[in-house]
């Protein structure tokens, strides 16, 4: 029998509680638990980072991270970008951008590209490049997805001017 463990976090601004299986990754968590499949679980190993999620602000694949060491711990993922029906930017440039084919990689994807422009506003094509590298992706061509950072990175600049 696997032992329990509980675990609080705050999940997309939301307190939340829930038993995990002691050893469980936080991706297991995240879908089985409190119910947020939008970290997708591709490679489970850290390769691909389709189940990348920001951790006190911090990019992190949740393949590889323990639920319970994210005890107390503020977690955020794609599903909580969009606030009261409007798209996060980096949401919105990818639709308009038509950076997401298949989709599976996109919610790694937009974190990446969030924790790039939560510390770097306008990156720079390299700095997208470099931000990205961590994420696989077997549709686009990277190109649309680039572009779209770009995009978001430039709609937020006009915003704060």
């Amino acid at each position: 029998m696997t032992k329990k463990v509980p675990i609080q976090i705050t999940l997309n601004g939301e307190e939340r509680a829930e038993f995990v299986d002691s050893g469980a990754t936080l991706l297991r968590a995240l879908r089985d638990k409190f119910g947020d499949t939008s970290p997708k679980g591709g490679c489970h190993q850290g390769t691909c980072g389709a189940c990348s999620v920001m951790i006190d602000g911090e990019l992190h694949l949740s393949c590889l991270t323990l639920a319970e060491v994210c005890e107390g711990r503020a977690i955020e993922t794609t599903a909580g970008l969009a606030k009261d029906g409007v798209l996060h930017p980096l949401q919105q440039a990818f639709l308009e951008g038509f950076a997401a084919q298949c989709g599976f990689c996109t919610p790694g994807m937009i974190m990446a590209a969030k924790a790039l422009l939560d510390h770097t506003p306008s990156p720079t094509r390299d700095e997208v490049v470099e931000a990205l590298s961590g994420n696989i992706c077997r549709c686009t061509g990277y190109e649309p997805v680039i572009k779209a950072v770009l995009s978001a990175a430039r709609a937020n600049s006009q915003k704060v001017a």
